[in-house]
């Protein structure tokens, strides 16, 4: 076990993981403050990227500043941010109808795009506490008159303090089954966000570890992307349930606490 965290503490770049990793709901996750200050304290070059589209930068770093951890906003990189990119670059200044929340939202406007009920060249949809069926039924009919459909993320659960939640693929199936129609989703583990972690990181895959609770969005994506992968049991997965996929991480702690403890 000591050489696994050894090998971890080597690291020189950490993509880590929020809902699962960092907290649950409102509640942070046991040693993750002590974590975040190794991180500074080392000069590790960090990034918490999460597959959540709700929330704008701003609202991440001030939510985990109401937990004591005091970080740059430039630290972020939401699944919104990476569809916003992904949609500038594929049609330039166009136009989405949005089942979203402000992050989704403002990440689309401040890459040119407009808001579209009518006529859109795309349906968008991310998480939301306002998904209703009649949102639904309008993005149903947008997609069958040739707006393309896009998820934020590939998600169907999200880890809260009580449970899970539905997420983004959950709230993209009903669309997709009744238009026959199937949604392209950015976030992890398209391997477009781990291509843009390193990028922002500045590192290289060998300098690099992902660090998320997921194996089917976070550990495949790093495998995809040949970055070194931990897997943390303080969110979806368990040591019973990596035994579901056919691929495994390359290590697997209870939680970030444990890289600190060591």
């Amino acid at each position: 076990m000591n050489e696994i965290i050894e090998k971890i503490r080597n690291k020189k770049g950490f993509v880590c993981d929020m809902d699962g990793v960092i907290y649950h709901g409102n509640k942070l996750l046991p040693g993750v403050k002590e974590f975040v200050d190794w991180l500074i304290r080392e000069n590790k070059k960090f990034l918490f990227l999460t597959n959540s589209s709700e929330r704008t930068r701003k609202e991440l770093q001030e939510k985990l500043a109401r937990m004591g951890i005091v970080v740059d906003e430039k630290v972020f990189y939401t699944s919104a941010l990476a569809t916003a990119t992904f949609l500038a670059a594929q049609k330039p200044n166009g136009s989405a109808y949005i089942i979203g929340e402000a992050g989704l939202i403002n990440a689309l406007y401040n890459v040119g795009y407009t808001m579209n009920n009518y006529n859109p060249d795309y349906v968008v949809v991310g998480e939301t506490m306002s998904y209703s069926y009649e949102k639904i039924t309008h993005a149903i009919n947008l997609v069958l008159k040739g707006a393309k459909l896009i998820g934020t993320n590939p998600d169907i659960s999200g880890p809260v303090e009580n449970g899970i939640v539905p997420a983004t693929k959950a709230l993209v199936a009903p669309i997709e089954m009744s238009t026959g129609k199937k949604a392209y989703f950015v976030g992890k583990p398209n391997p477009l966000m781990m291509r843009i972690a390193l990028k922002k990181l500045e590192c290289t895959t060998e300098e690099t570890i992902i660090i998320g609770d997921r194996m089917d969005t976070d550990i495949i994506a790093g495998i995809e992307s040949e970055i070194d992968t931990c897997l943390v049991l303080s969110g979806i997965s368990t040591r019973e349930t990596i035994n579901n996929f056919p691929y495994r991480p390359h290590f697997v702690l209870e939680g970030v606490k444990d890289i600190i403890e060591f």
